[in-house]
């Protein structure tokens, strides 16, 4: 929902109207990431069972989300209907949206990992840092090398310089 005045009691009637009885609901915003309504339902629902959405955009914060979702159920086999689509995920036609729309999610993750992909390149072939930055500059590696020659081991370094052992580890695998 996007303001206070709004209920769901046009979705409650819509839902109540086809026959459903249990009914998961979220009262924060769709574009949230986590909303525990449709976590709820997703932890309820077992292979076999039907969910049934007053519309195909109370499953996810963006058509991506959306997609994804219902990729999900149809994996663990879960069957979906939307009522404002009039979508049944059961029937033929539904199937075929459904492939439809798993082919759409691919397609989009191809697009966005191709993207990144070249924006990181952009960003390397104008120098600049990509990625996490590193956890010890120059600087700070040579005095990780220093306390070790100094006898100190490992774990003291990490507790030294605020870092995994694991960081300094690959710090001094950086100097080889």
């Amino acid at each position: 929902m996007s303001t206070s005045k709004q209920t769901t009691d046009q979705q409650h009637d819509a839902l109540k109207a086809a026959g459903i009885t249990r009914i998961f609901e979220d009262v924060t915003s769709g574009a949230k990431k986590n909303r525990a309504g449709l976590q709820g339902l997703l932890d309820y629902a077992r292979a076999g069972d039907t969910i049934t959405v007053v519309a195909l955009d109370r499953l996810g914060r963006s058509m991506t989300h959306v997609i994804l979702t219902i990729e999900e159920l149809q994996e663990r086999g879960i069957l979906l209907r939307s009522l404002r689509e009039g979508v049944d995920f059961s029937q033929p036609v539904g199937k075929m949206l459904a492939g439809i729309f798993a082919a759409m999610a691919e397609y989009e993750r191809a697009l966005i990992k191709e993207r990144a992909d070249a924006a990181r390149e952009a960003a390397r072939a104008r120098g600049k840092q990509t990625g996490r930055p590193r956890a010890l500059d120059r600087p700070k590696v040579e005095q990780a090398w220093s306390l070790r020659e100094a006898g100190f081991t490992p774990s003291e370094i990490a507790v030294t310089l605020k870092v995994s052992r694991a960081t300094v580890y690959r710090a001094f695998e950086s100097l080889r």
